[in-house]
């Protein structure tokens, strides 16, 4: 998973990525897979989420996290990939995004490049 919010900077900052290790009603146990911190576990608690653009408020709970199956490129700055897959069937926004993906590789080998096919 994906951390949203920066709860407690540099520790838990907004996209740093965590494995659940125990979920609870109210707090989920993970250690951190990235970053000075790799490998400390944490606690992720609920955090209250206002929503105002109604006629009244209404306040709910939730885990600032998001499923991190897939990492968008602006959130992979300053990690590194073993194996790398990037899907180019929507264009990058610039080349420097393109390099951006390409660069978080140790080695080309393990870069998977997916785009449409032009005929």
């Amino acid at each position: 998973m994906i951390l949203l919010r920066n709860l407690d900077p540099p520790k838990l900052c907004n996209g740093t990525r965590f494995c659940v290790s125990k979920l609870m009603a109210n707090v989920i146990q993970a250690p951190i897979l990235t970053g000075n911190n790799k490998g400390e576990s944490v606690f992720i608690p609920r955090i209250p989420l206002i929503l105002s653009d109604m006629l009244f408020e209404f306040e709910r709970l939730q885990f600032p996290i998001r499923l991190a199956i897939t990492i968008r490129i602006n959130k992979t700055q300053d990690q590194s990939f073993k194996v790398t897959g990037i899907n180019l069937e929507t264009p990058c926004f610039s080349h420097v995004q393109l390099y951006g993906a390409c660069s978080r590789m140790g080695t080309p080998r393990n870069l998977y490049i997916c785009s449409k096919r032009r005929d």
